[in-house]
C-alpha cells in the first residue's frame, strides 16, 4: 500500500480530473438529459465537482477517508435534483471504507458500500435504465477481478471501466423504469442515460489517475458478463 501521502495527492489528483471531464462533457451529458429528463444533469454535475475541486484544494494534510467524505458531502450541498443525494450521499456513506487507507481490500469496500448506498437512495435494479445498470457490472468486475482472479488493483480497474462501459450502451434499448425519464415509458427506448454515462467518465478518470500512480500492466477487456443477457422483465404499468 502508498504511504498516506501518495494516496492522498492520488485522491485529489483523481478529483482534479474527474472535474476537469466533466466541464468537458457538461454539454454532452444536458443532450443525453433533454431527450429523457430535465436537461440539468451535465449543469448540476459541472457546478457540484467545481465546489468539489476547490473544497478539497485546501486539504493537503487530510487523511484519504476524510478527503473523500469531504467530496460527498459538497456533492450533496452543491448538485440538486437526485443526483446530488445518489452520488453524494453514497460517495459520503462509502467514505468510511477507507478509514485505514486504500488497499485492494478496502476498495473493494467501497466499491461495493458506494454501490448499495445508490441502489437504496435511488431504489433502482439493474434494466431499470439508470446509473445502476453501468455500475453494478463495474463493481461485481471490479470485485471479481481482485478476489477471484488476483489481479492488481489497476487491471482490475481497467476491466471494470470496460464493464461500465458495456452497462452504459445497454441503457440505450431498454425501457426506463425509474426517476423522470420513466414518465416517457417506450418513448424513453433508444436513448441513453445520463447518469450511467457520468458514471463511466468518472470511473475512465479514475482509471486515467490510477494509472498515473499505479504500476502494473493493464488488461482491458473484462472476461466476466458485464450486462444482463437479455432484457428484464418490466414491471407491471
Amino acid at each position: 500500500m502508498a504511504d498516506t501521502e501518495t494516496q492522498r495527492e492520488a485522491v485529489l489528483a483523481a478529483v482534479d480530473n474527474v472535474a476537469r471531464r466533466i466541464a468537458e462533457e457538461k454539454t454532452y451529458l444536458t443532450e443525453l438529459d433533454s431527450a429523457i429528463g430535465d436537461a440539468d444533469h451535465g449543469a448540476n454535475m459541472d457546478r457540484g465537482f467545481r465546489a468539489v475541486k476547490e473544497k478539497t484544494a485546501e486539504m493537503d494534510d487530510a487523511d484519504v477517508s476524510d478527503v473523500v467524505k469531504t467530496v460527498g458531502m459538497t456533492i450533496i450541498s452543491e448538485v440538486g435534483g437526485a443526483s446530488g443525494p445518489l452520488y453524494g450521499g453514497s460517495i459520503m456513506s462509502a467514505s468510511a471504507t477507507l478509514s485505514e487507507g486504500i488497499t485492494a481490500e478496502t476498495s473493494v469496500a467501497f466499491a461495493e458500500a458506494y454501490l448499495e448506498k445508490v441502489r437504496e437512495r435511488g431504489k433502482a435494479e439493474v434494466g431499470a435504465k439508470t446509473m445502476v445498470d453501468a455500475l453494478t457490472p463495474a463493481v461485481h468486475t471490479y470485485k471479481k477481478s481482485i478476489e477471484q482472479d488476483d489481479l492488481p488493483p489497476l487491471s482490475a480497474l481497467a476491466k471494470a471501466v470496460d464493464a461500465c462501459e458495456r452497462g452504459v450502451r445497454f441503457t440505450t434499448p431498454i425501457k426506463a423504469r425509474k426517476g423522470r425519464a420513466s414518465y416517457l415509458d417506450w418513448r424513453s427506448v433508444g436513448h441513453q442515460d445520463p447518469g450511467a454515462t457520468s458514471t463511466l467518465f468518472i470511473m475512465e478518470e479514475l482509471l486515467a489517475t490510477a494509472e498515473e500512480h499505479l504500476e502494473g500492466e493493464v488488461e482491458v477487456d473484462a472476461e466476466s458478463p458485464e450486462e444482463p443477457e437479455e432484457e428484464p422483465t418490466p414491471e407491471d404499468d
